[in-house]
């Protein structure tokens, strides 16, 4: 059936905001171009958009042509501001932007292990109130987060999980009460890296890839033409619990030990380093294992160092037994080594899983290192929040 010509309205107008925010400001002109529409629809949305506050004029085409310039036209940017927030064991950090994403404030705050519940979730919330009156927004529309431990996907809770401290838990309510106004979300951290480097990372060619996150814990997530998977209960990628060859046990319901991750979490790592004689010292809050893994690779560089081969190779051969665990169900044809310690092998560490899961896998697939570095979920928590706000801003108005 034909569209009716308030819906066809809604979809010329929404089609016309992603082509803003894709490509930046654009005449009319342009616009035209770019959707196909007539001059007079053209001319009609811009006035439609301009008047709701959604656009504005943003400069002048600088074309060499005859008569005026053109007046370009681009997304209000300070229509919303959102929050991005990447909560750890050990702290928060968060970042304030505009509708486009452009960051405006950045900060962290530690958070003591000894805290209270109650004192840390008044730092965490004091961080994102500073933050906010840096970027000089006086309210946000919505705030993401990024959180160890599995999300409930029937309510977005994130639920309570064995290790992790209260106040994560508290802190998403913490922040809806002192933001009343702002639609809050939180994700699981894997989850978010694996958004971020399928739009601006590693996996920007792949609609299908698997990210292993090695860190303080391990986790993977599944990126299936082109979308997150989560399973059933939010609990896709918990490969940590994964039973894999070379552990003393099996792990529980509750407990991970005898898993994969009691082969390449950081303690796991950490011990692998002192087997193979590599110390290391950790700078700023990267964890032990990260450096040690960082230093064994400035010094096989070189490649007349046995030791910190040897405890690559060593390294490589634990992640492998997750990696080939995880190809051999899903096929996704690329992995993305990412988290602190998949960060600090970079290709050493990837070349070298790349190469023994040929010999285990007849499935081709190639093993990438992240390319975002540390600040992959404060990535992926505002992608998603700037989606979620623009879905809210840019949705035709109710009748």
């Amino acid at each position: 059936m034909p569209a009716s010509p308030s819906t066809a309205r809604a979809i010329n107008d929404r089609l016309a905001l992603q082509l803003l925010q894709r490509e930046g400001p654009l005449t009319a002109g342009q616009l035209k171009q770019l959707t196909g529409l007539s001059r007079p629809t053209v001319a009609d949305l811009v006035e439609r958009l301009t008047a709701s506050g959604l656009i504005e004029v943003a400069g002048e085409s600088g074309e060499q042509r005859r008569g005026p310039n053109a007046k370009l036209y681009g997304i209000v940017a300070e229509r919303a501001h959102l929050a991005a927030l990447d909560v750890r064991t050990e702290g928060v950090a968060v970042l304030v932007s505009d509708l486009l994403g452009r960051v405006l404030a950045e900060a962290s705050v530690p958070i003591d292990d000894h805290s209270g519940t109650g004192p840390a979730v008044e730092q965490a919330v004091s961080l994102v109130e500073r933050a906010v009156k840096e970027a000089g927004a006086d309210r946000l529309h919505t705030v993401g987060i990024g959180a160890p431990g599995l999300i409930d996907p029937a309510g977005g809770e994130l639920r309570d999980s064995s290790g992790l401290p209260e106040w994560h838990r508290r802190l998403i309510a913490a922040l809806q009460e002192r933001f009343p106004e702002a639609r809050v979300g939180v994700e699981n951290e894997t989850n978010l890296a694996a958004l971020a480097e399928q739009r601006d990372g590693a996996a920007r060619d792949r609609d299908t890839f698997v990210l292993l996150w090695l860190g303080l814990g391990i986790g993977a997530a599944v990126v299936l033409d082109g979308t997150l998977r989560r399973g059933v209960s939010g609990g896709a990628g918990e490969i940590g619990f994964m039973p894999v060859p070379g552990t003393a046990g099996l792990p529980s319901a509750t407990d991970c030990d005898g898993g994969f991750h009691s082969v390449a979490g950081a303690a796991a790592v950490a011990a692998l380093a002192a087997e193979h004689g590599v110390t290391a010292r950790p700078t700023g809050s990267e964890p032990h294992a990260a450096a040690l893994v960082r230093e064994a690779v400035r010094r096989a560089a070189s490649g007349s160092d046995r030791a910190a081969e040897g405890f690559l190779d060593a390294l490589a051969d634990r992640v492998v037994l997750g990696a080939a665990a995880v190809v051999s169900v899903l096929d996704p044809g690329c992995l993305v080594l990412a988290g602190e310690i998949g960060r600090a092998g970079a290709d050493a560490l990837a070349d070298r899983v790349q190469h023994r899961l040929a010999r285990m896998s007849p499935l081709a697939t190639e093993v990438r290192p992240s390319s975002l570095g540390g600040g992959a979920v404060l990535r992926g928590a505002l992608l998603t929040a700037r989606d979620l706000a623009q879905d809210d801003l840019f949705a035709p108005p109710e009748r």
